[in-house]
C-alpha cells in the first residue's frame, strides 16, 4: 500500500492489481494534490476501507480473488463513498451494471489522465455538500438539508426543488421552469403545485416560513435561492 500527496483532505484508495497502472494512477492524481493509497486486492481494500475512510474509490474490475463487482456490492452495503469502476471491458451492458450496482462513474481501459482527473474532480464535487448560505447546506449523497447543523430530511420531491435552484443561487427559477423540471410530461401539474411545493419547502428549511431568508419570491416571475 502506497500513500503519496494530499488535496483538501481528499483520500482516494486505487484498487488495481495490475502495478504499472496503479503507479501511473497515482502519480497524476497526486500531481493534482490529492492523497492516495494504492491497494492490490479487493479483500484488502475492504480490510481497510473503515480505517482509511476514503472520500473516493477508483475500483478495477478484474482483480484476484474478489473482483470488483463483489466488491461494490460490500462497499455498497457499508457506505456511500462515491466509486468510480475502472474495466477494459467496454461493452453498455457492463457499463449499465455497474452504474446499477451503485457505481458513481466509469472509466475505461486504455483511458486518458486528463479524464481520469476530470472525472474523479466531477464525482469528488458531486459528493461534497454544497454550501449554498451559511446556515443551509445541501448533501447529494444523503439527500439531506443542514439547516444550522441539523438535518432536515425532504421528501424527493421537496429535495428536487431545493436542488433545482440550488443548481443557480441568485437566479430567478419561473413557475414554468419548476413545473418543467419536477414533472416533466406531466400535464396536470400547475403552478398550484409549485407554490405547495415552495410552502412544503419553507415549512422545513425556514424559522419563520412567512418571512423566508433562504427561498425568495420574486413577484410576477418566480422563486430565488439567496447566494450568500
Amino acid at each position: 500500500m502506497k500513500g503519496v500527496g494530499m488535496k483538501d483532505q481528499k483520500r482516494i484508495l486505487i484498487c488495481e492489481d495490475e502495478s504499472d497502472i496503479a503507479e501511473i494512477l497515482c502519480s497524476s492524481l497526486r500531481s493534482e494534490g490529492y492523497y492516495v493509497e494504492s491497494i492490490a486486492s479487493g479483500e484488502e481494500l475492504l480490510r481497510m476501507f473503515a480505517e482509511a475512510q476514503p472520500d473516493l474509490v477508483l475500483l478495477d474490475v478484474r482483480l484476484p480473488g474478489m473482483d470488483g463487482w463483489d466488491v461494490l456490492e460490500r462497499i455498497r452495503a457499508r457506505s456511500n463513498c462515491p466509486v468510480i469502476m475502472i474495466t477494459a471491458f467496454v461493452r453498455v451492458a457492463d457499463k449499465v451494471r455497474g452504474l446499477h450496482s451503485g457505481a458513481d462513474d466509469y472509466i475505461t481501459k486504455p483511458f486518458k489522465l486528463l479524464e481520469v482527473r476530470a472525472r474523479v474532480e466531477a464525482v469528488l464535487r458531486r459528493a461534497t455538500p454544497l454550501q449554498v448560505h451559511p446556515l443551509l447546506e445541501i448533501d447529494d449523497v444523503h439527500k439531506v438539508v443542514n439547516v444550522g447543523g441539523k438535518q432536515v430530511s425532504l421528501s424527493p420531491k421537496e429535495y428536487a426543488l431545493i436542488s433545482l435552484l440550488a443548481s443557480e443561487p441568485g437566479r430567478v427559477f419561473s413557475r414554468q421552469e419548476i413545473l418543467a423540471a419536477l414533472w416533466p410530461g406531466d400535464n396536470y401539474a400547475t403552478a398550484q403545485d409549485v407554490q405547495k411545493y415552495v410552502y412544503l419547502l419553507r415549512k422545513r428549511l425556514e424559522n419563520d416560513p412567512s418571512n423566508p431568508k433562504f427561498i425568495l419570491t420574486v413577484r410576477g416571475f418566480g422563486y430565488r435561492l439567496v447566494n450568500h
